[in-house]
């Protein structure tokens, strides 16, 4: 007889962060009290044994091990299409859920049919608020870093207290998976960064809520595998930038964001070189501003003046 179908299906991205993969799993019993569910983990090649440790700890745990990187949004469908639990959850490796977390995303989505996507009030590690919700971007909020940090109270029908908001984001993200077939998977395209937004975009855009629920609490650590590839990673920001304009705003969206980021990134490089004339080369600020605004400017020109993104996305 076939086990009953998982009220959520919890996918876990790993690279190299074994650790706290460790103590993520730990606390996921606490955190699905009440409901089944089913755990994936899913490697991107890493090199410190966390397949390993994995199995070791938690052998109930599903896992897909990549011999290489394969970005965020493609690591995460890899499990979406194994698996067929009746909703989704996108949990980063670096968090913490508190108890019975997950099961009040479950809960929320079960009762309020409107709503596609739903995410937890992260914390940072001292307890403070981490703000993981926001409108869409759109050119002056992209070009001065800043964003509109907007929600609206959500009439829940037993009056807990929820927000309606455009994106929320990935590092704590359930999808109700009914809603797959209209909305489609994760954009494997992003390789890492702003596919969550590409995803609640397309969300709403199909006419489905996305939702912030208070009542479920998540610590974000954040940016743990980043941090081992800093400029990499920035790159990596900016090109999907660009593609999500591309994609749902127009080429000459997107070519505008590019040549204005390529102005604030040449900016950053000559400010560097100047630093480094005044420091006789010896003001790390000045290598850094160098670097990263050259190696920017370089991905970034390459990504803005290249055939138009529309082009290459199904």
């Amino acid at each position: 007889m076939p086990s009953p179908q998982a009220d959520v299906t919890i996918v876990i991205v790993n690279w190299n962060t074994r650790q706290l993969l460790l103590d993520c799993l730990a606390a996921l019993p606490a955190a699905t009290e009440g409901i089944k569910a089913e755990t994936w983990v899913v490697d991107n090649g890493s090199v410190d044994s966390s397949v390993a440790a994995v199995q070791e700890a938690f052998p109930e745990v599903q896992i897909i091990a990549n011999s290489d990187n394969r970005g965020f949004a493609t690591a995460n469908n890899q499990a979406i299409r194994a698996s067929d639990g009746r909703h989704v959850l996108l949990l980063n490796s670096d968090t913490i859920a508190q108890p019975a977390s997950i099961t009040r995303l479950v809960h929320f989505l079960d009762a309020h049919p409107d709503v596609g996507i739903v995410g937890s009030r992260l914390l940072n590690a001292d307890g403070s608020l981490q703000r993981s919700w926001a409108l869409f971007p759109n050119l002056l909020t992209e070009l001065v870093g800043k964003k509109l940090r907007l929600r609206w109270r959500y009439p829940t029908i037993n009056g807990t207290i929820a927000y309606s908001t455009d994106w929320i984001d990935g590092a704590v993200l359930m999808i109700r998976r009914g809603i797959l077939g209209q909305v489609g998977l994760m954009d494997e395209r992003y390789f890492m960064y702003t596919e969550e937004v590409d995803w609640c975009y397309r969300t709403r855009q199909a006419g489905w809520k996305v939702c912030y629920l208070t009542a479920s609490e998540v610590i974000h650590f954040g940016g743990q595998s980043s941090k081992r590839s800093a400029t990499r990673m920035k790159a990596e920001l900016y090109l999907s930038k660009l593609r999500f304009f591309g994609k749902h705003y127009g080429d000459l969206a997107r070519t505008t964001l590019g040549v204005g980021l390529q102005t604030i990134f040449l900016g950053k490089a000559t400010l560097g070189g100047i630093i480094l004339l005044a420091t006789a080369a010896k003001h790390p600020t000045g290598h850094a501003f160098t670097r990263d605004g050259a190696l920017l400017l370089m991905a970034v020109q390459r990504h803005t003046w290249r055939r138009p993104v529309a082009e290459e996305i199904r």
